[in-house]
């Protein structure tokens, strides 16, 4: 996820979908992604990076730690304590969806919804 960002910056954004490479394919020839593999220990998900750029963006399957997750672009917040952030979330009306989950190397993050129904996931660096 590249360098530490502050509170509110986007860190990434995931897709996660049951057809992974399907999807990935498509956003390879629709947007001109460049994709380069992730190797999440017995399966592939994918980055999509511009041309000659860093990564922006992933492909994830919908398996493992991803399942259940919606098929939808999911936007990655920093926050700079993800439990105070998740009483918040809970106080404000919305609900904590998946996590707190460990990304081994980078910190932890969990998916919430907003009072509205809408889905983000709060990212706390390591």
């Amino acid at each position: 996820m590249g360098e530490a960002k502050r509170p509110g910056e986007v860190l990434w954004i995931d897709l996660t979908v049951p057809e992974a490479e399907r999807v990935r394919d498509f956003y390879r020839e629709v947007v001109g992604f460049e994709v380069g593999g992730v190797d999440m220990g017995g399966y592939e998900d994918f980055e999509l990076s511009p041309p000659g750029g860093r990564p922006v963006a992933g492909v994830c399957h919908a398996r493992a730690g991803n399942a259940g997750l919606p098929a939808q672009w999911l936007v990655y917040f920093a926050v700079d304590d993800l439990d105070a952030s998740l009483e918040r979330t809970r106080e404000g009306g919305g609900e904590v969806i998946a996590g707190p989950k460990r990304m081994p190397g980078h910190g932890r993050y969990a998916v919430v919804r907003d009072p509205s129904g809408a889905v983000a996931a709060l990212f706390e660096q390591s």
